[in-house]
């Protein structure tokens, strides 16, 4: 516990409470805590007078004595707040109390204060001057909930962890979800996302032997890194091989570790076998392809828009579909009449039933995510309750009659299994040694950007990864983005102008439609009327008629 630098020159009245503890008669107690310096007190004396600054001042730098071995950050606050408060005493010595009269300090401990604090505070001003910026979601909703900060203070390392300088971070759908509250691993906001990143360590802690700072690294944690400084577990961390670059490393661990162990782990393929890959130009489905072309003679399935099918099929896609205009199912059952081996889906909802239906015997579904619940910046309540109401559910009995499995995959919650990932990270690299698979950078945007690469991606446009690079932006290329950011706007505008304008043409419409429909019944009525009125004409007639009979 450590007093405020500023409390002495506020200080009005001090009671010594049963409990022990001083209360502070003035606002800014509430944020001092004073167990630990009452403690220096001689405990049970019950007074009414009150104690002199200089009493205080005492038995602060009793306590100052006592601390000044105390490692970490704590020791140069405190030897920071006794000399302001020291120099705030000697500037007013007008204002002290009657009792000032009691003995000062002795010098010999002063000396041992300042001998034994010495070195710390000189660390101080280093730690205070630390900055870094690190982008912080906000709350949930749209891309502008990302927000670019600057954040003050060097990061403390505990055992066991490193700090990463860090040079590239990788864009994830789980990050879009997450921006939306759909994606339960990311804290709460204020929080930082990001799952994956490359760098440098500068600092190790002092238990971490199998890494050093110098080293270069791509990492793999739950969130938190999309920021220039990551104080991360070392366990997390994994050495790049030689020749890979920072933007290469980003793209790596999630897409490729998530890939490798559905295919590989759950999916156990094999040559000769049929693969199923929806949203075949992204990250996941660009790594997913390149395992696949690891394995003889696998037939892979993409689906994907038209205008990417040339760029999946050079990577590797046997059979591109566009889901937009064909329906997949019916494509591949033209192709393979008795089903597929290993469905990957990471859809949801009507889509699940689809690939289990694809299944041959002894095939596998494999299920890692919900992308149908995304539709727009925010959360459509609709689109959520629609995947949910259309989840895929099945009975044991259907499994076993038809030789068939599901499997659920979640990169996120396998972060404490720490041995089945260093494997799986250890055959992805060297594959990539090897030179059997290599990252498809789609884009690289600068943390600025970071609402233009999420919009890039939630509109599915991109063919591979896209990346964030902690490198600032210049000046003009800032400029340049704000006017793309104005023109944005103003097409959003308009957009949103052109809608109101339909809108309104279409209620317009309605109403005349309205009108037209009145208008049509008021003329039926009226010929209803008359007609009315010509039968009871020829009814007088005939009785007339008969009269004159």
């Amino acid at each position: 516990s450590v007093l405020h630098a500023h409390w002495l020159a506020t200080l009005s009245k001090v009671e010594t409470r049963s409990e022990g503890l001083f209360h502070l008669r003035f606002p800014i107690a509430r944020t001092i805590p004073l167990r630990l310096f009452v403690r220096q007190l001689k405990p049970g004396k019950r007074t009414n007078k009150t104690p002199s600054k200089s009493f205080l001042l005492l038995h602060f730098q009793r306590l100052c004595r006592l601390t000044a071995d105390m490692s970490g950050e704590d020791a140069p606050t405190q030897q920071q707040n006794a000399d302001e408060q020291k120099q705030q005493v000697e500037k007013k010595p007008a204002e002290s109390p009657k009792t000032e009269n009691k003995p000062d300090p002795p010098p010999a401990s002063a000396s041992t204060e300042a001998a034994a604090t010495a070195a710390p505070t000189e660390k101080a001003p280093e730690e205070d001057s630390f900055s870094y910026r690190a982008l912080v979601l906000t709350g949930y909703g749209g891309y502008d909930k990302v927000k670019l900060q600057v954040k003050k203070g060097k990061p403390a390392l505990k055992n066991g962890e490193v700090m990463v300088r860090v040079k590239v971070c990788g864009l994830n759908f789980a990050d879009l979800m997450a921006r939306q509250g759909l994606y339960d691993r990311l804290p709460s906001p204020p929080a930082t996302p990001g799952m994956e990143c490359s760098g440098i360590i500068e600092a190790v802690a002092e238990d971490v032997t199998n890494r050093k700072v110098g080293d270069k690294v791509l990492v793999l944690n739950p969130s938190g890194l999309w920021k220039e400084v990551a104080v991360v577990a070392a366990t997390h961390t994994f050495l790049m091989p030689e020749g890979m670059s920072f933007e290469e490393a980003a793209a790596i661990p999630v897409n490729y570790i998530t890939a490798y162990l559905m295919l590989f782990d759950f999916g156990n393929l094999r040559p000769n076998q049929s693969v199923l890959i929806h949203m075949a130009a992204g990250g996941v489905g660009t790594a997913a392809t390149q395992l696949c072309k690891t394995v003889n003679d696998v037939t892979v399935f993409g689906t994907a828009s038209a205008s990417k099918h040339d760029t999946i099929r050079e990577g590797g896609v046997t059979h591109p579909i566009d889901y937009r205009t064909r329906d997949y199912v019916e494509e591949v059952r033209k192709i393979s009449p008795k089903g597929l081996d290993i469905v990957l889906d990471p859809l949801g909802g009507s889509d699940t039933h689809k690939g289990y239906n694809l299944l041959k015997p002894m095939g596998k579904l494999i299920s890692y995510g919900a992308a149908n619940m995304l539709s727009g910046q925010k959360k459509n309540l609709f689109a959520v309750a629609k995947t949910w109401y259309q989840q895929f559910s099945v009975h044991t009995l259907s499994l076993i009659q038809g030789n068939r499995s599901v499997c659920g995959f979640h990169l996120g919650y396998l972060d404490a299994e720490t041995e089945l990932i260093d494997q799986a990270m250890e055959a992805v690299l060297e594959l990539y040694r090897q030179g059997k698979i290599k990252p498809r950078i789609d884009s690289t945007y600068h943390l600025e950007q970071v609402g233009e690469a999420m919009r890039k991606m939630q509109e599915r446009n991109n063919i591979g990864k896209i990346i964030l690079t902690t490198e600032p932006m210049k000046e003009e290329a800032k400029k340049d983005e704000a006017k793309k950011e104005e023109k944005d706007k103003k097409k959003e505008d308009k957009k949103k102008e052109e809608k109101k304008k339909d809108e309104t043409k279409k209620e317009e419409k309605k109403e005349e439609k309205k009108k037209d429909e009145t208008k049509k019944e008021e003329k039926k009525e009226e010929k209803k009327e008359e007609k009315k009125d010509e039968k009871k004409a020829d009814e007088k007639k005939e009785e007339t008629k008969k009269e004159e009979n």
